[in-house]
């Protein structure tokens, strides 16, 4: 009898209602009809909202979200909070300017964990100026999202190092999965919105690294080897003049990072 439940367990599809969909917000009035839209409606809905001052959370209670209001405390730690609130065995991490596509629907539909299987990674396709980054660094981009609640850990990975509450990433024990279909991301409508995102987040990475000339040097020289990997060795050139300007920014992003901390 316990090799067949082994066995049934196995192949058990995910019941979605045992999901929730977690969603830090602030002011994300603009993109959150188009994530609303895309989790499936027989999941749980949990949005952590860092006190906007748009429509944001009446929309989210619209959908059917159990909202709570909270003051931002950083990534990591929000993120970590949010996840007290959740009461299902899966929780699956989205941000407001994501949205399933289709295919990563039906995915979640026929997703069969088994026993140990402890998490999903999906492809998330990020967006620059209307069009997807299919290649160089932000072409091989599948974050793990879906786990299970009592079996992930939230780590910081600062892309420059060092102790910064940004670019955090979960991680479990057990086996991971993997779900069809691609996690759309509407990060960066304009090339304004990008530089507005790369200021942000390099003076959050800088607070957590200790400036100095040997490592803003060491920044500096890794500058041209890194933009060559993204645009050759990775095909960011195939994405166009939005290849090779994602590919030439992130190439800068440590010298910059570096440089702010030196500032102090």
């Amino acid at each position: 009898m316990g090799r067949l439940r082994g066995r049934l367990a196995r192949f058990a599809l995910l019941n979605l209602a045992d999901v929730t969909f977690v969603v830090l917000t602030k002011d994300e009035e603009q993109n959150l009809p188009r994530m609303l839209a895309s989790v499936p409606l027989a999941a749980q809905l949990l949005v952590i909202d860092a006190q906007s001052s748009d429509g944001t959370t009446a929309l989210a209670r619209s959908r059917g979200a159990n909202v709570v209001v909270h003051p931002w405390e950083g990534f990591v730690t929000t993120r970590r909070f949010a996840l007290e609130f959740v009461r299902t065995p899966w929780t699956f991490m989205l941000d407001a300017d994501e949205a399933l596509d289709a295919e990563l629907v039906r995915s979640l539909e026929a997703a069969t964990p088994g026993d140990g299987v402890d998490g999903f990674a999906v492809r998330r396709a990020t967006y620059f100026c209307g069009q997807p980054i299919r290649y160089g660094a932000w072409g091989s981009d599948t974050p793990l999202r879906l786990f299970r609640t009592a079996h992930a850990q939230l780590l910081a990975a600062p892309a420059a190092g060092g102790s910064a509450d940004v670019h955090e990433r979960w991680t479990v024990t057990g086996e991971i999965g993997r779900l069809d279909g691609t996690l759309n991301h509407y990060s960066y409508p304009t090339r304004a919105a990008y530089r507005a995102k790369f200021e942000r987040y390099t003076t959050l990475e800088a607070n957590g690294v200790r400036g100095s000339l040997v490592t803003l040097a060491h920044a500096g020289v890794l500058v041209a080897p890194r933009g060559v990997w993204a645009l050759l060795r990775r095909n960011g050139w195939r994405d166009g003049w939005r290849g090779v300007y994602v590919a030439l920014a992130s190439a800068w992003y440590p010298v910059v990072v570096a440089w702010k901390a030196l500032r102090g």
